[in-house]
């Protein structure tokens, strides 16, 4: 009882940290037992701009932080790289706008964001998908994101089915690419396009790469590359990248060692 009296005082502390974290970490165990927490000890969450963007889109509290951080940074590794930029799968805008953020204090000029997206929601998943989406899902209308990135003037809508209007950009080089439609079939024909017009030292990102709500995405990919040079990385927030021309190794094995002294 005492013990208890005693961490009850500690989370009720200013800047009492650890006993919260311990509270939290022993909530997480029993509710998600696979989940694993990080130390929150992150410059990046403190970072004001991000913040108020975070806030803006709605995206503060979910789980899709990490992502959007991530692509922030990639974006740095292509500011000098002339080509045009892309989103498939738009949903509310908030990827595309930090893309079109970078484009902006790009040292590349002329860069235009292309948006491809049906605007109605996903297609119709296919067997490689899975059960977890459904026809419709993460529907956005147009004009919610065209005032979402109204700030922009460099932006081309091309609204429709993928790969519909790819057609659109067919003479254009892309320097990055968020590919972000959940399902096999978008996902694949989205990298059929985009891969062959990507410059050199280009990046392609697949926001679902990697995750068990879209096994068919990353089926779509590994098919697709398994004779390039190239391979998705998978990273820590959930989802790929790969960079064009730059050719990855297979991950190391990671054997377990038993050392007798």
């Amino acid at each position: 009882m005492i013990q208890r009296k005693k961490f009850l005082q500690l989370l009720l502390e200013d800047g009492a940290l650890a006993p919260r974290l311990r509270l939290l970490r022993f909530a997480g165990k029993m509710l998600v037992p696979s989940y694993r927490f990080k130390w929150p000890q992150l410059d990046w969450w403190k970072n004001e701009e991000f913040t108020h963007y975070l806030d803006r889109f709605g995206e503060l509290r979910v789980l899709n932080t990490d992502r959007k951080w991530m692509v922030h940074q990639l974006l740095r590794l292509v500011s000098h790289l002339p080509g045009d930029t892309a989103e498939c799968g738009v949903f509310r805008g908030a990827t595309s706008y930090l893309i079109c953020s970078a484009n902006e204090e790009s040292q590349a000029e002329d860069k235009t964001h292309h948006l491809f997206d049906s605007f109605e929601g996903l297609s119709e998943p296919g067997p490689a998908d899975g059960v977890h989406w459904s026809k419709g899902d993460l529907k956005c209308g147009i004009e919610h994101v065209r005032k979402a990135l109204s700030d922009f003037a460099k932006v081309r809508f091309h609204p429709g089915w993928i790969p519909d209007r790819f057609q659109d950009v067919d003479d254009r080089k892309f320097s990055f690419v968020h590919i972000d439609v959940d399902l096999a079939e978008p996902t694949r024909q989205s990298l059929a396009f985009f891969y062959p017009r990507m410059e050199p030292g280009g990046i392609i990102v697949c926001d679902d790469y990697g995750q068990s709500t879209s096994p068919g995405a990353t089926q779509a990919v590994d098919r697709f590359l398994a004779d390039k040079p190239e391979k998705m990385l998978m990273l820590p927030e959930g989802g790929g990248c790969l960079m064009v021309k730059t050719p990855t190794a297979n991950a190391a094995r990671l054997q377990q060692r038993i050392t007798t002294c």
